[in-house]
């Protein structure tokens, strides 16, 4: 039988080993953090190889992600899918070893990291995703769900902003299953970190209400897994302040910058060898030690154990355990179609001036009470947001409730989601003012990365905000989202426009949904089929071998409508369509994209930045949007400042046409 320091040195030497064939890589923080992955992967942790997404397992987070070959070395050896041939193609096309972990092309990877602190931010969304669920399922008798979560970290990540935002907010909702280790090495890209990071950092996590267990040694087991013990008895999130030694075991590199972000080099890594007594060609591993850290039999027992509970808690409970398998499997409840389907129905009827944000409020109003998997939020700005549904409730340190104030945190509330629906059993929504989404921007990104369909809830969408003047005002963010691939960006016009929006949000498996809604009214417009809307752009306004057409969405479509209408005065024949979605009318047929757009001479009006519009243009067709900055005035003044009025769409138009 292998000792546990064989066993931790099989984890440098695969990770030394991979790099330097790969001839980049960051071979210091897996040689370092090594002691303290074998106590958690072979002591603590609760997994099966045979089954990498079991629900009831422990889940790891890699949020220092440049360490990846850790990761690698642990899936490999433990009998995770990943033979060493992975391995051996660490950083190169098509592999399942990318340079950062990536949760849908590695088995075992819980999310995508590599963005330093989001894995934090990540793992606080999973172990909030467990303390909500098992105060829904967990029976007195039966522990259905009961796992938790782990974090390794580095400096880095506990150096970026996000860090603060997301393990503040886990002290409040005292998450006593999530449990961090930081890999306290004092080194960083640019050299030793005491000329740029002196903070407090056991002061600041206790400041937080986090446990937190101080300077134990990094490379001793016994220190290490007395800690974690430690740890898993807290009613409090746990920050395990681990001393260690960056790229241990390498002779001249250790404990240096030089080991951070290259490979060790040929010569380093014989003598690397030499020092931790490893003895065996590049990407070998002796049978005694595979055997040591192969996880297969046990992991599947611990599966069946749990199978069998469940299937116990299914007799005992067999609507929860009906439900508990819904939520599992992701399906909508029986319940969801009619109630959107009313919901049309009812927004097709009722002839009141709406914002869009407040469309979206009584979509979710109705929604809210079908779906209890529906976990929603804002980032301080619900009423603005419109994001609580009646009957919604706070959510509370003990699990209950559905609804997460998240506080001034966008960014943190933007990768806690990703974290709450990469759990499971979740599906999450939360809102801000669309200028805020600079402040998230890469949480979004890494939702779009991840295919995770959460909802974003942008609110306050243009210069329509007024007087809050140009801080408040976005102009390239909606641009932004559309640039972002794979991530449906929506801006309704009306309520029928935003209930198919939230339809399809929540109907996604695989993309994000980023709602863009207005602050101010607007109203419902007449169509002849609304199911349309689907297609994400649609003919609003019908005209019998136009002149010209006009292409809007959100708050310019009734500006499109009525000036279409004076237009029309003027014997002039006009289309009018909606694109509330792009991405979605991108993907339709080139047929039915031509029978929307046609051939004829058109403009384009959103108030945002113009660029976007063109690719639906012709050659002197014209956009009506903004190039610059917003201004702080009413909104009726800034319309007319910024030509969003009719005057200016039929002098555009006539232009257009050469009259």
């Amino acid at each position: 039988m292998a000792n546990q320091q064989d066993l931790a040195n099989a984890i440098r030497a695969l990770s030394m080993d991979a790099v330097q064939a790969a001839k980049c890589g960051h071979p210091g923080m897996p040689m370092g953090m090594a002691d303290i992955a074998q106590v958690l992967w072979k002591k603590h942790l609760k997994y099966n190889p045979n089954n990498p997404d079991w629900f009831d397992r422990d889940r790891f987070v890699l949020s220092n992600g440049h360490g990846s070959m850790l990761l690698y070395s642990l899936l490999h050896l433990t009998g995770f899918d990943l033979p060493m041939a992975e391995l051996k193609a660490f950083r190169q096309l098509g592999s399942k070893t990318p340079g950062h972990p990536e949760c849908d092309v590695t088995p075992g990877v819980e999310t995508t990291t590599g963005p330093l602190g989001q894995g934090i931010a990540n793992a606080v969304g999973m172990a909030m995703a467990e303390k909500i669920l098992a105060k829904k399922f967990n029976k007195k008798e039966t522990d259905l769900i009961d796992h938790y979560t782990y974090v390794f970290c580095g400096d880095g990540c506990l150096m970026e902003g996000i860090s603060h935002e997301v393990c503040s907010f886990a002290g409040t909702q005292k998450l006593n299953k999530l449990i961090m280790l930081y890999d306290d090495n004092e080194i960083s890209i640019d050299g030793r970190v005491e000329g740029w990071f002196t903070d407090d950092t056991p002061g600041r996590f206790e400041s937080y209400g986090w446990k937190v267990i101080r300077e134990i040694d990094g490379h001793n087991f016994e220190s290490i897994d007395q800690a974690l013990k430690e740890a898993k008895k807290s009613d409090k999130p746990t920050l395990i302040c681990c001393k260690t030694e960056i790229g241990k075991g390498s002779p001249n590199k250790a404990g240096s910058a030089d080991a951070h972000g290259a490979a060790l080099g040929d010569d380093e890594i014989v003598l690397t060898r030499e020092n931790i007594n490893w003895p065996h060609e590049p990407f070998f591993i002796p049978e005694d030690i595979y055997n040591d850290w192969d996880h297969k039999s046990i992991g599947q027992n611990i599966e069946d154990q749990w199978l069998e509970k469940l299937n116990e808690y299914a007799k005992n409970h067999p609507s929860e355990a009906k439900e508990f398998e819904r939520l599992v499997s992701g399906d909508l409840p029986v319940e969801f179609e009619s109630t959107i389907s009313d919901l049309i129905k009812s927004f097709e009827t009722d002839e009141s001036d709406y914002a869009s944000r407040k469309c979206s409020g009584i979509c979710l109003d109705s929604i809210g009470p079908v779906m209890p998997e529906l976990i929603g939020g804002s980032a301080d700005l619900t009423p603005s947001n419109n994001t609580q549904w009646k009957g919604a409730e706070q959510l509370s340190s003990d699990g209950t409730g559905n609804y997460l104030n998240y506080g001034v945190r966008e960014f943190g509330m933007s990768a806690i989601m990703n974290g709450l629906i990469l759990h499971g059993g979740i599906r999450p929504y939360a809102g801000t003012f669309l200028t805020f989404l600079d402040y998230a921007r890469n949480a979004v990104r890494m939702s779009a990365l991840m295919k995770l369909p959460v909802v974003y809830v942008y609110t306050h969408d243009s210069i329509g905000v007024g007087e809050d003047g140009p801080t408040h005002q976005p102009v390239e963010h909606i641009s932004m989202l559309r640039a972002t691939p794979g991530i449906n960006t929506w801006r309704p016009c009306d309520g029928v426009e935003t209930a198919y929006a939230w339809k399809h949000a929540l109907e996604s498996e695989d993309l994000p949904t980023a709602l863009i809604l207005s602050r101010q009214n607007l109203p419902p417009q007449n169509r002849n089929d609304s199911g349309l809307i689907a297609k994400g752009g649609y003919v609003l306004l019908e005209a019998e071998d136009e002149d010209l057409v006009i292409i809007a969405t959100g708050s310019e479509v009734e500006l499109a409508i009525n000036s279409a209408e004076l237009l029309q005065a003027e014997d002039i024949k006009v289309k009018v369509v909606s694109i509330p979605c792009t991405e979605l009318f991108d993907s339709q047929s080139e047929e039915y994209k031509l029978q929307v757009l046609g051939t004829k001479p058109k403009i384009a009006i959103e108030a945002g930045s113009k660029d976007f519009w063109y690719k639906y243009l012709n050659v002197g067709d014209e956009v009506i949007g903004l190039d610059c900055f917003g201004e702080s005035a009413p909104l009726k003044d800034l319309l007319k400042h910024f030509g969003f009025t009719n005057e200016k769409v039929v002098e555009t138009c006539k232009k257009v046409l050469g009259k």
